[in-house]
């Protein structure tokens, strides 16, 4: 069965950084393009990042590019955000998904999901 598990959210002041990891397992991570996705209170889910199977042609939204960057370590099933800058408005729940394209991820939600709270 596929699993997702999400970490390394917390609680950081505006300008902190931030770095969450998606743990994979039940697939072959190796062969399948990853995404971070976001969802804040009340509002709907948020591409951020993508990255392709093999680490190469990360794509960002508009929102975050600059400030955050999308890595895997294929060895390790594990994927990464690393987020600096943070402002309040990336406040919201990060969770990751299969498929690297913003407009065709995999919409069934694996995992839990990490909380990511930016406040001063």
């Amino acid at each position: 069965e596929v699993q997702l598990v999400e970490s390394g959210g917390g609680m950081v002041q505006p300008g902190g950084s931030l770095r969450l990891s998606c743990a994979a397992s039940g697939f072959t991570f190796s062969r399948s393009g990853m995404s971070w996705v976001r969802q804040a209170p009340g509002k709907g889910p948020e591409w951020v990042s993508g990255i392709s199977f093999g680490g190469g042609n990360p794509y960002y939204a508009d929102s975050v590019k600059g400030r955050f960057t999308i890595s895997r370590d294929n060895a390790k099933n594990t994927l990464y955000l690393q987020m600096n800058s943070l402002k309040p408005e990336d406040t919201a729940l990060y969770y990751c998904a299969r498929g690297g394209n913003p407009n065709t991820i995999e919409q069934k939600r694996w995992g839990q999901g990490t909380q990511v709270t930016v406040s001063s």
